[in-house]
């Protein structure tokens, strides 16, 4: 089946209801038939349901897809994003272990590499995105994965999964890709040879704006080792949020189109403007990682970031002049938002951090939704003129 028909018919099976659309499990725990199968099930001889920590058939449908859009054996879902991410460092990573990861990442997995692995005795070492002979420097004796986004967020950058993938089997390192700008609509890292991949199904995933969840796909025996994990701590999606999930990517592969015709729509807008400074979209030629970005992604997602001439200021005047676009810290819904990162996601990353990430203080984050494009630069090209007259 092709993306589109796996992302519709992938379903729980049907009830002796006979429904078309798959209902919501919202039950904490399953009956068994007998002793013996509440022992077999516990001893993992037979395979079903017994609490939804473990296990919820709305939560495995959700799992099931994901991890067929992906292409691989299998997912785990999780609560939030950060949650999957944080599953993924616990699961693989001891006392002792050593992470690279790229300097370009969303503020909260910065944070937690920065400020918590080591309360576990775990190092880590941030790398250029772009350069990889300081990957070769930096990966030591005990280093146990590399972790990368790709796009970044928010400055969007763009990380070569070919010689990533190739680096981490060098040197036998789990390979981790955070996949959520992207989706497996645009990107399969998988194909790249990345081991796991992760996504905050917040964003994109949902669409809406709706419900929180997260998700970790990869091959067997790593997805069981997280469900492992995950088991015994607890940070379980909720059989509602899954539904919701589940139902939003029967309609991710349109949403996708529809935010990437607009994203390099309002791009190419924004480079001919006088009010901006730089534009950043990994389907622009003017993308320092384009030739990348063409590679391994079918199109260019839908994030587009600028900054503008006026500095922070301006940026400020742009941000309390829109009309129609929300200011908000999520991305990937139907409605199109604006953010300041240095402000928002990334306030409690060193300024000298941000800037080695392009997280200025003038930059501007917008997640293009599916709004008409004539009213999204119309509002866009208004706040920007208004913000202009405070400095001309």
């Amino acid at each position: 089946m092709k993306f589109e028909t796996k992302a519709i018919r992938i379903q729980t099976e049907r009830s002796q209801h006979r429904e078309h659309g798959t209902p919501i499990f919202p039950t904490s725990s399953f009956v068994f038939n007998d002793a013996e199968q509440m022992r077999s099930l516990f001893a993992g001889e037979e395979t079903g349901n017994i609490y939804s920590r473990f296990t919820n058939p709305s939560v495995r449908e959700f799992e099931l897809k994901i991890a067929a859009l992906e292409e691989v054996d299998d997912a785990f879902a999780t609560s939030t994003g950060m949650a999957a991410v944080f599953a993924v460092f616990m699961t693989f990573l001891k006392k002792g272990d050593h992470v690279l990861a790229s300097k370009a990442l969303f503020g909260s997995t910065y944070n937690l590499l920065n400020n918590r692995l080591s309360n576990w005795g775990i190092k880590f070492d941030f790398i250029d995105p772009q350069t990889p002979k300081e990957w070769e420097e930096k990966v030591q004796s005990n280093t146990k994965m590399l972790f990368i986004e790709t796009p970044s967020n928010p400055g969007l950058e763009i990380i070569d999964l070919e010689k990533a993938g190739q680096f981490s089997k060098n040197h036998q390192l789990i390979f981790c890709v955070d996949n959520c700008f992207a989706t497996p609509y645009l990107q399969q890292p998988t194909k790249y040879g990345t081991d796991i991949i992760v996504h905050s199904a917040t964003k994109f995933m949902d669409g809406q704006g709706r419900v929180m969840g997260g998700a970790i796909a990869g091959s067997q025996d790593l997805v069981d080792e997280v469900r492992s994990f995950c088991r015994s701590t607890g940070p379980a999606l909720s059989p509602f949020n899954a539904w919701v999930l589940s139902k939003s990517l029967e309609t991710l592969a349109v949403r996708m189109d529809r935010h990437c015709e607009n994203a390099i729509s309002l791009a190419k807008f924004l480079e001919s403007h006088p009010e901006v400074l730089k534009v950043n979209y990994p389907f622009l030629e003017s993308h320092p990682s384009y030739q990348v970005a063409i590679k391994q992604m079918s199109q260019g997602g839908g994030l587009v970031t600028f900054e503008v001439k006026g500095g922070l200021k301006q940026g400020i005047e742009f941000l309390n002049a829109m009309e129609m676009l929300s200011l908000s810290a999520n991305l990937g819904d139907t409605r199109t938002i604006a953010t300041h990162p240095a402000s928002t996601t990334h306030a409690k990353v060193s300024e000298e951090a941000r800037l080695e990430v392009g997280v200025t203080n003038s930059l501007i984050r917008i997640s293009v939704g599916l709004e008409h494009i004539e009213d999204i630069i119309g509002d866009i090209d208004n706040a920007l003129n208004k913000s202009s007259q405070h400095f001309n």
